[in-house]
């Protein structure tokens, strides 16, 4: 442990000097890059001086106890030493989380897609519950969020929504949300009070930029349209909605919610470029022979991540276990302790893959 940490804080100080370097610091680009990694690893290096300080600390004591004979002093020594010792395992395993490779998406901000599946009306009606969810989270902790796509339900809600969310490490935590949600209510469309199972998929997908990922014009087909519901004094009149499809992939995006058609243009290629994104890091990761990072099924309700019992108010995360309440999770604030728990189980995953 010692010898790896003391290579991690050499390679540290060694980009703080390049952080100094004149010709590092005339390249705004290499700069930055350089900056972001060593902010990146300064948590982690203080941690791992720490270690080695509690480590040379225990060696001196040792080492001034052989060379006294005051009673005292030893006593005192070996005080020191028991402290610093105590102090190690608890740190070694800070350490151990912090070695953990992180998913290089984490810090990017995100595109959520929210699809009803099974269960008609009240299937809608739940997807718009769980785009109410989301951003009471994001707003809570400070996030901002910004409809790109949408097609409400006959009886409310969303036959689908696609939205943005952008703030500090939003990837890092809303990614544990992608998959098939399951509810069980009595539904408002229900008159003789009996509950239902309907489904919503989740997609959440890391926002990519240009230099993520190419997209070759000729490989676009772009359709115009006229828009439909609310929008303003355009909609049926100007063809200001949009959709694109990526021939080779066979992929369609379409945006009608933005007031020109410059602007719907925007948002599709924005969500191509996230989709697009997400194909290539499951294609590399299956390649990896790694799980897919979004398994969204196809929305039948045996496919489930988590199901929302209102009759029992109980939300349960299948993949770990976990439990909470349903007015807690869906209407309320509780969101957040159910993705701590999944992101704990993940680290603990991870690192027992690494032990």
């Amino acid at each position: 442990m010692r010898d790896k940490l003391e290579k991690l804080i050499a390679a540290y100080e060694e980009l703080e000097k390049k952080m100094l370097d004149p010709s590092v610091v005339s390249d705004p680009k290499e700069y930055a890059r350089i900056a972001k990694e060593h902010a990146n690893q300064a948590d982690l290096v203080a941690k791992a001086r720490e270690y080695v300080q509690a480590l040379d600390d225990i060696d001196a004591a040792k080492e001034m106890m052989h060379e006294t004979s005051d009673p005292e002093e030893k006593e005192m020594l070996q005080e020191d030493i028991s402290s610093n010792e105590g102090k190690l395992p608890s740190l070694e395993d800070e350490i151990k989380i912090m070695l953990i490779p992180g998913d290089p998406n984490d810090e990017k901000n995100t595109i959520v897609e929210i699809r009803a599946g099974v269960g008609g009306d009240e299937a809608a009606i739940f997807a718009g519950d769980l785009y109410a969810m989301y951003e009471r989270f994001a707003q809570s902790r400070g996030w901002k969020t910004e409809v790109l796509s949408s097609s409400p339900g006959e009886a409310g809600g969303f036959k689908t929504i696609e939205f943005k969310v952008t703030g500090d490490k939003v990837y890092s935590v809303m990614k544990y949300e992608s998959g098939v949600h399951r509810v069980q209510r009595i539904p408002k469309t229900e008159s003789q009070g009996r509950i239902q199972t309907s489904t919503a998929t989740v997609a959440v997908l890391p926002e990519a930029e240009d230099i993520d990922i190419k997209i070759n014009p000729e490989d676009l087909r772009i359709d115009t349209y006229c828009s439909s519901g609310p929008g303003g004094q355009g909609v049926n009149t100007t063809y200001s909605a949009v959709r694109i499809t990526h021939l080779p992939t066979n992929t369609v995006v379409q945006s009608q919610d933005q007031r020109s058609q410059i602007q719907n243009r925007a948002v599709c290629m924005e969500m191509l470029r996230a989709r697009l994104y997400q194909m290539e890091l499951e294609k590399q990761q299956a390649e990896q022979g790694a799980e897919r990072m979004s398994q969204i099924g196809h929305g039948n309700r045996s496919e489930k991540i988590r199901t929302y019992n209102q009759p029992q108010d109980r939300v349960t995360d299948h993949r770990i276990g976990f439990n909470s309440t349903y007015n807690g999770v869906l209407l309320g604030d509780q969101l957040g302790s159910v993705i701590e728990a999944l992101a704990a189980a993940d680290r603990a995953e991870k690192l027992a893959q690494t032990v």
